[in-house]
């Protein structure tokens, strides 16, 4: 355990330790730090990430344009991320903002020392755009296959760097990242919130990619995490130029957890079977024990909230609704992985997710005894990395 505080262990764990950070590091910016002390949180990590960044800056001055380098803007840009997050809510604070800030520039400075660069994107999007970075491995004659990664709740594109492209690129595939809406920038500072409908989101990613000489047509994959899971699929029902969709975990629905959470709240099931309408009563009585729980507060009155651009638990309730593949996946056309994560209770409806699908699917199961057994398998990504991109080669030949 890095922290007593669930919220700051959860970040530190995934964000920190599981996405590369140093250890060392990890432990010491976590030191201190007080359960609940959002603000010397955000201090501690800003002031470690800073320190990171000047290091590096002083290497790059002294003409060490080195992969030590790269990967210590790489570490500042993860610990920007845990940083702020604690902070989310509606209004949208401006340490979130500065924060982001911060975690794109040191993103920035280690795309510099990359060979090649990645390319960044402006992905025209319903009369704006959104960001979006185009990775490759070094150049060749051909075109080569294109791993597509959307995000979930409360990760960037910088995040889905360190976890997706990496791999990828070392795979010898092209990797586009981008934010979609309610994600990253489009959330922070273009104020665009969450949608369910991500088969008209991920078309216009889609048809930038295609457009690129260097991307082969024909294999042109997306693979989503955490809640981009649910968008992954969601995607696949109506794009159809895909050729792989890799779902991690399998979550079919948002409001199923939310059910869930009610009926261990003791609400009676003629409330449950009103919702998302549910009497006033009962609502009040339901945020009030959200509202005790820290790691559920942040989750849904401040993270959820703020994504979603609501002010209400009713208006949560009514907007994760439509987050649903009811119906859909027999729209999915595409070779499909279904993964699972033992401990992760996003995953418990992955079964459910396979058995609705009419394209070849694979399921895939992360055990706690791999080390794999948590949300996102944050424990060991490299196990996940071994079997689903081995999956992805071999349906890209």
């Amino acid at each position: 355990m890095l922290s007593t505080d669930p919220l700051f262990d959860n970040l530190a764990y995934a964000l920190g330790l599981g996405l590369g950070g140093a250890p060392g590091e990890v432990i010491a910016a976590c030191a201190g730090v007080a359960d609940g002390d959002d603000d010397g949180w955000y201090d501690s990590w800003c002031t470690t990430a800073d320190r990171l960044v000047t290091v590096a800056d002083r290497s790059v001055a002294g003409g060490h344009r080195s992969a030590a380098a790269r990967d210590t803007y790489l570490r500042a840009c993860g610990y920007y991320a845990i940083a702020y997050h604690p902070l989310y809510g509606a209004p949208i604070d401006d340490r979130v903002r500065a924060g982001f800030a911060r975690q794109t520039d040191a993103f920035a400075r280690a795309n510099a020392l990359l060979d090649p660069r990645g390319e960044p994107l402006e992905i025209p999007f319903e009369g704006t755009t959104l960001p979006g970075w185009f990775f490759r491995p070094a150049p060749t004659p051909e075109p080569r296959p294109l791993l597509i990664v959307t995000n979930g709740y409360d990760a960037t594109l910088h995040e889905t760097y360190l976890a997706h492209a990496i791999p990828a690129i070392a795979r010898g595939w092209n990797c586009l990242i981008f934010d979609g809406p309610g994600q990253g920038r489009p959330l922070f500072e273009q104020g665009l919130h969450l949608r369910p409908d991500w088969e008209n989101v991920v078309p216009a990613v889609v048809d930038v990619a295609l457009a690129r000489t260097d991307v082969d047509k024909e294999r042109v994959a997306l693979t989503g995490w955490s809640l981009g899971g649910y968008l992954a699929l969601r995607a696949a029902t109506g794009e159809h130029r895909l050729a792989a969709c890799i779902a991690d975990p399998g979550l079919f629905a948002m409001d199923s957890g939310m059910v869930g959470r009610l009926r261990a709240a003791g609400v009676s099931e003629d409330a449950v079977a009103t919702y998302p309408d549910l009497p006033p009563d009962v609502l009040a009585t339901v945020e009030r024990g959200i509202a005790a729980s820290r790691a559920q507060r942040w989750a849904i009155l401040q993270r959820g909230f703020m994504v979603h651009g609501v002010d209400s638990l009713a208006g949560f309730l009514k907007a994760i609704s439509p987050y649903t593949l009811e119906g859909r996946l027999a729209d999915v056309r595409c070779p499909t992985l279904v993964c699972a994560a033992e401990s992760d209770p996003l995953s418990s409806s992955a079964d459910l997710v396979a058995d609705q699908l009419t394209a070849p699917t694979t399921r895939l199961t992360f055990l706690a005894a791999e080390g794999a057994g948590d949300h996102c398998e944050m424990g060991s990504r490299a196990l996940y990395n071994l079997k689903a991109y081995d999956w992805l080669a071999d349906v890209f030949g």
